[in-house]
């Protein structure tokens, strides 16, 4: 009688059920997480990871469980205790016992995640390896990369983890879902798509005008393909705003990583709105298939239902892309969570080339840990880092706070590629500052702003954007951009307000008020452009979006104050604002030093550069990793993901409902939903328009989604801009 397999994983066709082995899976398994962990020099780690995470399933009690669950077999009773992570991290400590603790978190934690020290060792105390579950040498030869800094092991066990979460989920699809499993793609090559761009550039600069600011962007791609041959490390690109250097970044990270043998380029982006346009401009010129553009704010784990968060699960992407376009946001986070959804992307970024554009965005309150990360990354991981700005923050050197006890040490060496004597920004200079810090009310300075024919004003605040909007509208041909609107509703109309640009010169008005959103990354020129108080930083993206193009001698950008009608919001506002005053109006505005002079001014404010308390938690022997996960937050506003209806977004819904998730669906999704702080959900919520699909929430009302504003979530709102 032939002996009945362990069965792992197991599956309904037509016809029959379908067995995959424990040992198919774990084979499996440990091959591919040997492939992951070998980018930082850890393939034999993976290997006995994927050997042993699912050990566990060997239990008399988890074969039952799986077969009476999957309905193989109902009539099996279930007994005992069929949980089986913990298994095989009791098989780790006994094999072997020098390095356990570097792998039992992995093993325990590969479907509920990775737990805190002190609750690891509680699980473990007094349980012994289960009778039924065979325990078998392993031959296998451990070293550990050459670590710098204690900071870098809580990094070396996430890296281990995500190898690992990633393999298990891959081959459990590969059987689960086969059809699905077969489609994914590795995409070009770095050279291939290196290609791809030299002959865009080529092509851009044959139909290019022979302007100033032409010459330079050519003179900085020229910079980065004679200093991309550089080893790993930290390096920097500041260009002002209008030099080009988003796509000069892509140029030296792809030439950097064909030279250094990197597998993938990451490009990190501070706002969600900016990513959509970056990652269309990058698809156009290397392929859908090559680009992933990945930002969903959606929390799979807080799905209840385990069929649908499975495929939730499976469509979630692990950053498997030539080229990835995502959030700072999402990077960092990932990169101190302990669940396994998140960890799954984070073996990509090994041997890979990170940019870390408007590298000046990053929080002030999470630089220890971000800073820290940045430096483990080159060091132990093989990834060159690219911090690429207008208005470079001090991330060097000692970085001094509000006392000497919360300052800390930057990055140790970071290159800049575009030398001092390029002097750039007199090269750029296309913009004239005034700034006038007068309290004024709404009306005094929409009628500055209506006095202009095209003009674009940027206020700090959703509210400030309607209250300017409306008085605006009222004078002429006005337009409305902020984050409640929808990524599709922002880019038609961003690409609507560029084609009145080009095409009417002047000779109609058109006025833009806009949140930040518009602020990076936005190829917009304005010849007029307003800004109300902010910091240095975002009133010189501003004046990015003013004759960005040079096509007038010199443009004007106007910083005003609305403190008329309230006092700016407390927090960062405020103090990146009291920052730049401290300076005096008697400086150059764009010149470097005023920008470092800035950043320390912003800086000794800072009472806390580790606002999560990473330093404490995961920097020493025992770590915390569900505590940090839990506290490491860059955006705290609660915020939370809402489906609109505007044009055919629910035709989407409808496929959803139908047919479930999947990757493209859920891109399709993205570009139809705005994000919404938990007052406004509770009154959509109240006004009874709030339906749940797939777990993901829609207003489907078309009364509440407005053409000129976005979402609207108050009765008065919506009154208003019906009388407009």
């Amino acid at each position: 009688m032939a002996e009945e397999p362990i069965i792992s994983h197991i599956r309904k066709t037509e016809t029959d059920w379908e067995i995959q082995t424990n040992e198919e899976h774990q084979t499996g398994v440990a091959k591919l997480a040997e492939k992951f962990a070998d980018a930082f020099g850890m393939g034999e780690w993976g290997r006995i990871l994927g050997l042993l995470h699912d050990k566990g399933k060997e239990k008399r009690a988890f074969q039952q469980h799986i077969k009476k669950g999957s309905g193989y077999d109902e009539s099996a009773r279930v007994e005992g205790d069929y949980n089986h992570a913990y298994v095989g991290a009791l098989i780790a400590k006994q094999l072997f016992p020098k390095y356990s603790t570097l792998i039992e978190n992995a093993l325990m934690g590969h479907h509920r995640g990775l737990y805190d020290d002190d609750e690891r060792r509680q699980i473990l105390r007094g349980r012994d390896i289960p009778n039924d579950v065979t325990v078998e040498p392993i031959t296998a030869r451990l070293t550990l990369p050459r670590l710098d800094n204690p900071r870098d092991i809580h990094h070396l066990v996430r890296m281990l983890y995500s190898s690992l979460v990633d393999a298990d989920y891959l081959d459990t699809e590969a059987f689960m879902q086969p059809k699905q499993s077969g489609s994914r793609s590795n995409g070009a090559s770095m050279k291939e798509l290196l290609d791809k761009l030299e002959s865009y550039l080529d092509n851009l600069r044959y139909n290019a005008q022979p302007t100033d600011v032409n010459h330079i962007r050519n003179y900085v791609q020229k910079i980065c393909r004679e200093k991309s041959d550089g080893k790993v490390g930290a390096y920097s690109l500041t260009v002002p705003t209008g030099g080009g250097k988003t796509l000069a970044s892509v140029l030296w990270a792809l030439r950097h990583a064909v030279s250094n043998n990197l597998k993938k380029i990451i490009i990190a982006i501070p706002y969600t709105s900016i990513i959509t346009q970056t990652a269309a401009t990058l698809r156009s010129i290397f392929g859908e298939e090559n680009v992933l553009e990945h930002h969903s704010n959606i929390n799979w784990d807080d799905v209840h239902d385990k069929e649908t968060r499975l495929r939730l699960k499976l469509a979630t992407e692990n950053w498997d892309y030539p080229i990835v376009v995502s959030t700072n946001v999402q990077l960092f986070e990932s990169l101190f969570s302990n669940r396994p959804s998140d960890c799954r992307k984070l073996h990509n970024i090994a041997k890979s080339v990170l940019i870390l554009d408007e590298a000046q965005m990053l929080p002030r309150e999470f630089l220890q840990p971000v800073v820290d990360t940045l430096e483990t990354l080159t060091t132990v991981f093989t990834t060159s880092i690219l911090l690429t700005t207008a208005s470079q923050p001090i991330l060097t050197g000692r970085i001094e706070g509000a006392s000497y006890s919360v300052g800390f040490e930057g990055l140790g060496n970071v290159q800049e590629l575009i030398p001092p004597k390029a002097k750039l920004y007199d090269k750029l200079r296309r913009v004239q500052l005034e700034v006038d810090d007068a309290p004024k009310s709404y009306d005094e300075v929409a009628s500055e702003v209506s006095s202009h024919e095209q003009v674009l004003c940027v206020v700090n605040t959703r509210r400030d954007a309607k209250e300017l909007y409306v008085r605006l509208a009222e004078a002429g041909d006005c337009y409305h951009l902020s984050r409640m609107m929808c990524p599709a509703h922002i880019r038609e109309t961003i690409s609507e307000i560029k084609e009145k640009l080009k095409s009417n010169s002047g000779a109609s008005p058109l006025r833009v008020v806009s949140t930040q959103l518009i602020e990076a990354g936005v190829d917009i020129d304005f010849p007029i452009v307003y800004r109300q108080q902010a910091g240095l930083d975002s009133v010189l993206q501003a004046a990015g979006r003013c004759n960005r193009e040079g096509l007038n001698e010199m443009g004007k950008t106007y910083v005003f104050s609305l403190q008329k009608e309230h006092p700016l919001p407390p927090g960062f506002i405020s103090n990146t604002n009291d920052a730049r005053m401290a300076l005096g109006n008697e400086v150059d505005w764009l010149a470097p030093e005023t920008m470092t002079s800035y950043f320390r001014q912003l800086y000794s404010r800072t009472s806390d550069f580790d606002k999560p308390k990473v330093k404490e938690r995961l920097y020493s022997r025992d770590m915390y990793f569900e505590s940090v996960a839990k506290d490491f937050h860059m955006i705290d506003d609660n915020s939370t993901l809402v489906i609109i209806n505007w044009k055919d977004s629910m035709d989407i819904v409808e496929d959803l409902k139908h047919s479930g998730p999947s990757y493209a669906l859920l891109k399709r999704i993205s570009q139809f939903s705005v994000n919404v702080r938990e007052r406004d959900l509770k009154q959509l919520q109240d006004a009874g328009v709030v339906d749940e699909v797939c777990g993901m929430l829609v207003v489907r009302d078309k009364a509440f989604y407005d053409d000129h504003v976005g979402l609207i979530t108050e009765n008065h709102w919506l009154e208003e801009t019906l009388i407009m």
